[in-house]
């Protein structure tokens, strides 16, 4: 099949392809994000519940432990994926130039999963979550620039919704079989099962999608150089991209606070035990569904009218709400308005976020400028764990006493929804009102970096 496709001045594809995807086809493009999404909502539940209630550390050191935790993940995530992303541009192969990386990370994860789910000491569990870290996003950043690889233009709202879509019932799958494997007595079993989910999500994509754009001409030049364009000063020229990808990220670490201390927050601060806080975090996470699920089609349908940056400030002032309660919160139920609110917001942001993304950044690198942008998503629960677990041990330590921490985390959250805003007033977007073409405030074409850094 062909497809019509911009040229830049270097014979390079630098626009979207012009023939619309099945619906099935885009189903099974977006259905590895539920596989990857299920590996993290499964591992951070999983380590929440080992610390808070294996007594691998004492209660007012788990947010030092958490903290500890995340430096190497953080690294790691920053480190590998723009990278990798970058090196798969280039990359030829009879699968394309994203399939093998895909599939070898997937591999790896299998392999490193299988040492989170049986160990028995936080430097065990620490090292293999690093491991993980490393090959999730060796698959990440290539997969990251293979959609927009393959989505023409009139179907980026849609394929951004489904891309939402598949986050969301990824972090249910996640968290819902570390629930189950809670009341079995066995939480090593959820670990298995997503390590399952992910393989099943990875064979559909890389079996029965195409292989995308072709790739880029590297020339003369060595892989090394390649791995260094990734980290070249001139994405920095990418103004409105930088700005997004700084807003996208502590947008995502204000939800990331909510979700990944969860477990603590009702343990320290409820006084729940292990099984009434992993039941009572079902009741979030259907809440936190239902807030998805009324707000990512109208969302999506709306930003292709009216403009992407409009719909994300509304779910900045939603998703600040939603913490903000949560952390004042006087009881569970209140908690719950907490999380149906957030629940909207994620949504909300799930449907437009990817989309305004693609709209903007340069097609023929889109495995470099999509890995990159994925930093702020796989760094936001890093961060967010990071910058939360101190504040909370620091106020759990404090004269406003145990179980205080929690709550001052969840108020950080909501003070990074309006940091998110605030970044996202520089980023300019093709305009869609009253019939304009997008294609007028499009990205620029792809140029090289005359010095790799």
């Amino acid at each position: 099949m062909s497809q019509a496709v911009a040229v830049d001045a270097a014979g390079e594809s630098s626009a979207r392809p012009a023939v619309s995807l099945p619906i099935g086809h885009l189903v099974r493009i977006s259905l590895y994000w539920l596989g990857l999404t299920a590996i993290d909502g499964a591992v951070g539940l999983f380590i929440q519940n080992r610390l808070n209630y294996d007594h691998y550390v004492d209660s007012f050191h788990i947010g030092e432990t958490l903290f500890l935790i995340s430096i190497p993940v953080a690294v790691l995530s920053i480190l590998v994926q723009p990278t990798v992303g970058a090196i798969s541009d280039y990359t030829v192969s009879r699968w394309g130039r994203r399939k093998p990386y895909i599939v070898f990370g997937s591999l790896l994860d299998l392999v490193f999963l299988a040492g989170i789910a049986t160990a028995n000491s936080v430097l065990t569990l620490a090292a293999f979550v690093a491991l993980l870290s490393i090959s999730t996003n060796i698959a990440r950043g290539p997969f990251q620039g293979y959609v927009p690889d393959l989505i023409a233009e009139k179907q980026v709202g849609m394929a951004s919704a489904l891309v939402g879509m598949m986050q969301i019932l990824g972090n249910v799958t996640g968290f819902g079989l570390v629930t189950i494997a809670v009341g079995l007595g066995r939480m090593e079993f959820a670990i298995a099962a997503v390590a399952i989910v992910e393989l099943v999500t990875m064979i559909a994509v890389v079996v029965r999608v195409s292989p995308g754009q072709p790739a880029r001409d590297r020339g003369t030049r060595s892989w090394l150089s390649i791995a260094g364009e990734a980290w070249s000063a001139d994405i920095l020229k990418e103004r409105s991209y930088v700005w997004l990808v700084a807003s996208r990220l502590f947008f995502l670490m204000g939800g990331s606070m909510l979700v990944n201390l969860v477990i603590t927050y009702l343990n320290q601060t409820h006084g729940q035990d292990i099984k009434t806080a992993n039941g009572t975090n079902v009741v979030i996470l259907v809440l936190v569904v239902v807030g998805n699920l009324i707000a990512i089609i109208p969302s999506a349908r709306l930003s292709d009218r009216i403009g992407r940056k409009p719909v994300i400030y509304v779910s900045c002032v939603v998703g600040g709400l939603g913490l903000l309660i949560a952390g004042l919160a006087p009881d569970i139920t209140w908690l719950m308005v907490g999380a149906l609110l957030f629940g909207v917001s994620a949504g909300t942001f799930l449907a437009v976020d990817w989309a305004l993304i693609t709209d903007i950044i340069p097609r023929a690198a889109s495995g470099r400028y999509m890995g990159l942008s994925n930093v702020a998503t796989s760094s936001a629960t890093v961060f967010a764990v990071m910058t939360g677990g101190l504040l909370l041990d620091i106020v759990n330590r404090s004269p406003l006493g145990y179980g205080a921490g929690p709550r001052a985390a969840y108020l950080l959250g909501a003070a990074y929804y309006v940091v998110a805003a605030i970044l996202l007033r520089p980023v300019k977007e093709p305009d869609r009102r009253h019939g304009a073409d997008p294609g007028l405030a499009g990205p620029r074409p792809v140029q090289e970096a005359s010095s790799p850094r």
